[in-house]
């Protein structure tokens, strides 16, 4: 009886990529000690801050008290995403078929840049050069299931196959929240529940049975389980792509401006998500596509943990777009404004039932749903993004 070959994934991060983007654009020092906020809390911190006791989730206030001189910038997604569009392109141009699941971490299948560079040390080792040229710092993993590579590339360490548990095993059980893009919004007080209970280390929550685990927690406790264990995870697609999901605009003119492309994009996201909700799916790994008007064709795909809602899925549209319009690389200069782009394309690489979706505010993610959702969006198009705002206690 023959046994297949794990299908391995390798995992490129670059540490603080929030930061160091923040300080790319106000072109700051990579000495500069730099905290970037979000809702007056740290969401991330350069080297030179962390090592003057910056941490993520400080307040503004205690996080200046602790380095004096910290440079304070404002959370910016775009940014994030815009300045990360040149590391992409210089990974994919090593190694073909990469992913976003956010930017500043991108994962890839090992199998075949294992056989273009002869090993995953070598592989790696050429990635890492690759983006090094740019001037931007990175880390590789290499494991068997997705989750675990992201971990490992935050270690830079190559887990030998069927050594995902055993690599897991000691680590914090604080290792399980530190991604967001790979974990529902309610890991972290997962964490801090399992922290209560004396589960320190992921180990020791891999050793409680999956059916304690079923009973006691919620479904993203589960999937964190299987995590631990280093259990397959959801496979490349999560079931058959009905037909015509694909959704495409033709523009004209071409578009040539960042603010133009996104309100095209989220046309276009609110079109595709009228397609998945009658077909009863949801996306999970969307393919953002483009022409240019001299032919140029563009393609990203960005995977996600959780499905996508239209929003998630307009604002990764509007990242991308933002990216080739403005991004820069040592290969190819951003799009030609002159010729624009002059086809959008929206692919649903990978489904899963409708049911994964989280109801919202008005219930599911049916037609009630939608209407409020757009009314909502309406409101923001007539006073602006900052108009329209949530309220927390």
């Amino acid at each position: 009886m023959s046994t297949r070959e794990p299908a391995r994934v390798l995992a490129l991060w670059c540490p603080d990529w929030p930061a160091v983007a923040a300080a790319a654009a106000a072109d700051l020092p990579a000495t500069e000690p730099v905290a970037v906020m979000s809702a007056n809390r740290v969401l991330a911190c350069s080297a030179t801050a962390r090592a003057a006791g910056v941490r993520r989730g400080l307040r503004r206030r205690e996080a200046q008290g602790r380095c004096p001189e910290l440079c304070v910038l404002q959370s910016d997604p775009s940014r994030d995403a815009r300045l990360f569009e040149p590391v992409v392109e210089a990974v994919d141009a090593t190694a073909p078929g990469v992913e976003v699941l956010r930017p500043g971490l991108v994962v890839l299948a090992a199998r075949g840049v294992v056989r273009w560079f002869g090993s995953e040390e070598a592989a790696g080792e050429r990635l890492v050069d690759e983006v090094a040229a740019l001037g931007v710092e990175c880390q590789v993993g290499v494991a068997d299931e997705l989750s675990t590579a992201v971990l490992a590339a935050r270690h830079g360490t190559l887990v030998p196959p069927g050594k995902g548990a055993e690599f897991l095993a000691p680590l914090p059980i604080s290792e399980l929240s530190v991604e967001p893009s790979l974990a529902a919004p309610e890991r972290e007080e997962l964490v801090d529940l399992l922290r209560r209970l004396g589960l320190r280390t992921i180990g020791a929550f891999a050793a409680l049975p999956a059916g304690d685990v079923a009973s006691r927690f919620g479904t993203d406790a589960v999937a964190a389980h299987r995590t631990a264990r280093g259990h397959p995870e959801r496979p490349p697609s999560g079931r058959e792509l009905p037909p015509d999901l694909t959704v495409e605009q033709r523009c004209d003119p071409p578009l040539d401006r960042v603010d133009a492309a996104a309100f095209a994009g989220r046309a276009l996201a609110e079109l595709l998500h009228v397609r998945l909700a009658a077909a009863g799916v949801a996306c999970t790994r969307l393919l953002v596509a483009a022409r240019t008007g001299n032919g140029e064709e563009l393609a990203r795909t960005w995977r996600c943990a959780e499905p996508l809602t239209p929003d998630g899925t307009a604002d990764r549209v509007r990242w991308q777009l933002d990216g080739w319009l403005t991004g820069r690389s040592r290969d190819r200069p951003a799009v030609d404004l002159d010729t624009g782009i002059e086809l959008l394309r929206l692919d649903p690489v990978e489904v899963v039932s409708a049911g994964a979706l989280q109801p919202g505010l008005w219930g599911g993610v049916g037609d009630e749903d939608e209407r409020a959702r757009r009314a909502l969006v309406r409101v923001q198009g007539l006073l602006g993004g900052e108009a329209v705002l949530m309220g927390v206690l």
